[in-house]
């Protein structure tokens, strides 16, 4: 059909200009250089545990001395005392074990010492693992659904990896690219998991459209709310260096609409499978007749979905939330209004909108669409 060859010509020119966009920003960052190696070593004993105090008369901190053996790096094989805690605070569920696999920071001093650090414990195997349990539960049950699924979930990481991040960090608008980094992720990973069909495409259509309302709620409510996009830490962060000159609100907006995707592609294909389903079940249903079922499904997916994405943003800042309520200094009112508080709060606010503003559209285009035989 038509259709799909617009479809597949839309897909190929995304991802020409994907590629066009890319070669500059993946030189930019092959050429970061970095003083500091992350080394893999391996836990050979615990040769000794006891506490020290950072200072006289301040806390005392846990501490072990390790034994360890370098698994890669220009010292591979060779075996190094470390004293894991002596400089750092450090919690007892810090420590490390025996045969652990450890990732260890090698600095060198201006007198050209070299300094050993155990950074952190090398998880990189069992995330595979668990990464591996998913992937096949999600073919197993899924089937081809399942395994399109996968296929959309991996394509939409390596644009984010080899597209979003560097087009960012070589100084592009974060807004436009990470709208267009939604475009690209909606076409491929609805397509791949639910087939080249038209509740399909309605379903994508309707995404895009809900997509570009949310970028404009956005932008409006960032800017009634006087965001900067400097609320977290990490945002600060990013200010210093190569990137003073990233514009942090921009990222803050990028985020949101990315976020606001996982939730949308969801809604967007059951609400056009609901009424494909009604359709075939009784054909003699007419597009008011449709909408007015439609919705009433639609309604209860919202109730479900709101709840569902703000625990999710709850969740994703529940240590935040826990230093909040432990702060004493300071009103409750004044906490709600800072920007580290309100980003979060735009954030679900924008994602929550869209989601409700998407059952509506995506209905009435499905509607008017799935109750005729027209093809598009």
């Amino acid at each position: 059909m038509k259709y799909k060859n617009i479809i597949i010509i839309i897909i190929f020119v995304c991802f020409a200009y994907f590629i066009r966009l890319n070669t500059k920003a993946q030189e930019l960052l092959e050429n970061k250089a970095n003083q500091d190696n992350y080394w893999l070593a391996k836990v050979i004993a615990i040769e000794e545990t006891g506490e020290i105090a950072l200072a006289e008369g301040e806390l005392v901190m846990p501490w072990q001395k390790v034994r360890l053996k370098f698994l890669n790096g220009p010292q591979k094989g060779k075996e190094i005392i470390v004293k894991h805690g002596e400089q750092t605070q450090l919690k007892k569920s810090q420590f490390v074990k025996q045969r652990q696999k450890v990732v260890v920071l090698v600095s060198q001093t201006v007198e050209q010492e070299m300094r050993y650090y155990i950074v952190d414990h090398y998880r990189l195997p069992a995330v595979a693992i668990i990464l591996a349990i998913f992937l096949a539960l999600a073919i197993f049950i899924g089937r081809w659904k399942g395994l399109g699924s996968v296929a959309g979930l991996a394509l939409s990481i390596l644009v984010l990896i080899n597209f979003t991040m560097p087009r960012i960090l070589a100084g592009d608008d974060p807004l436009l690219i990470s709208l267009l980094t939604s475009i690209i992720i909606a076409l491929l990973s609805i397509y791949l998991a639910h087939g080249l069909n038209r509740r399909t495409t309605i379903a994508v259509i309707s995404t895009l459209i809900t997509l570009l309302t949310a970028v404009g709620l956005a932008v409006i409510y960032a800017s009634l709310t006087n965001l900067s996009g400097l609320g977290s830490e990490e945002a600060f962060y990013l200010q210093v260096g190569v990137l003073d000159s990233l514009n942090t609100r921009g990222l803050l907006l990028g985020a949101i609409i990315i976020g606001s995707l996982g939730v949308l592609d969801d809604i967007t294909t059951a609400q056009a499978a609901t009424i494909d389903e009604l359709k075939l079940a009784n054909p003699n249903f007419n597009q008011a007749e449709l909408f007015r079922r439609a919705m009433s499904v639609g309604k209860e997916h919202i109730s479900a979905l709101v709840n569902t994405l703000a625990l999710a943003y709850v969740g994703a800042s529940f240590p935040l939330l826990l230093l909040f309520t432990a702060n004493t200094n300071q009103p409750l009112w004044f906490l709600l209004n800072t920007e580290l508080v309100t980003e979060e709060v735009i954030r679900t606010l924008v994602g929550s909108t869209a989601l409700i503003l998407a059952v509506p559209i995506t209905t009435f285009l499905a509607a008017k669409f799935l109750s005729s035989k027209t093809r598009f």
